[in-house]
């Protein structure tokens, strides 16, 4: 799969993370109207939901192109059909148009402090089931019987944990960005405490399921071979950089987050607010980079073989 292809299954991997994990995070970090007037999350929501349409549709169309060894443009319709009729991909890419579209047709909704909360929920279900879908893109599908159902499980849940707290990195970034008088600042302060706390969940869960996923994919054996291989050097890297997640994650919630509830205290609350900020944005980062990397090793064969 060429460079253009991997890009866009970078975008969409990134635009339905952000959707599902900033649903969630106006669930359990924001309260009543703080849903419409603190963050932009129905704006982000419907772009979100229109752009995943796009992304998916190209998407698709790529893996046509590869797997019929043509160019994106013109379409090859006939491995298209292929795909979408004799292929898991094609129901798992229908049902994430779907769900897409019922999360951008939430949206508007979302403006209102009268219905935000029943259209959030609805967007964060329909999120879900998007970022669900992705497993069917990925080696969610290598496995057979209870093993393969158990593999797919395990990739669903890691790719829910991972759009929890990649949604959360966004909107803590933009409030801490956005935060200027007092009132903000406290409420930043709260969703960072409050994350803190489900970030904990999330972290034991993309471990675990991070676990499953890689003795579903490779043996024993395999797993020594990975440093020699394509696919194992990204994967390297892409824990390396989840350690460095976990490190920036472990100084916002001992060092940062206390540091800035004292500086609030004292009314003095520059130096704390642009540390913790240093912190979101390179933590985001991170998060960024990680994905772009399994959207690459997600379309490699872990054997090394082309």
């Amino acid at each position: 799969m060429d460079a253009l292809a991997v890009g866009i299954r970078f975008g969409l991997y990134l635009d339905l993370m952000v959707l599902l994990g900033i649903a969630a995070f106006a669930l359990y970090a924001l309260r009543g109207a703080e849903r419409v007037s603190v963050l932009p999350i129905a704006a982000i929501t419907g772009v979100g939901g229109v752009a995943g349409v796009a992304l998916s549709v190209l998407w698709f169309l790529a893996l046509a192109a590869d797997m019929g060894g043509t160019a994106l443009w013109p379409v090859d319709w006939s491995t298209l059909s292929i795909l979408l009729t004799e292929t898991s991909m094609g129901p798992a890419w229908i049902t994430r148009i779907a769900a897409l579209l019922l999360v951008a047709a939430a949206a508007p909704a979302m403006r209102s402090a009268r219905r935000v909360l029943p259209a959030t929920i609805l967007a964060l279900l329909g999120a879900g089931v998007a970022v669900a879908t992705l497993a069917w893109g990925g080696h969610g599908t290598m496995g057979e019987g209870s093993v393969g159902w158990l593999h797919l499980a395990g990739d669903m849940l890691h790719l829910f944990a991972s759009a929890v707290w990649t949604g959360a990195l966004v909107a803590l970034t933009l409030l801490v960005l956005g935060a200027r008088d007092r009132a903000r600042l406290v409420l930043a302060h709260r969703a960072l405490a409050g994350f803190s706390r489900i970030g904990t969940i999330v972290v034991a869960v993309l471990v675990l399921t991070g676990v499953i996923n890689l003795f579903s994919i490779v043996d024993f054996a395999g797993i020594l071979a990975l440093p020699r291989v394509v696919y194992g050097q990204l994967l390297i890297a892409k824990l390396l950089l989840f350690a460095a997640m976990l490190g920036l994650a472990a100084s916002n919630r001992f060092r940062l987050v206390p540091g800035f509830e004292a500086a609030l205290g004292q009314g003095d609350q520059a130096a704390a607010r642009a540390a913790l900020r240093r912190s979101l944005v390179t933590e985001t980062a991170c998060a960024v980079v990680i994905l772009a990397l399994v959207a690459w090793f997600g379309t490699l064969d872990p054997s090394g073989q082309a």
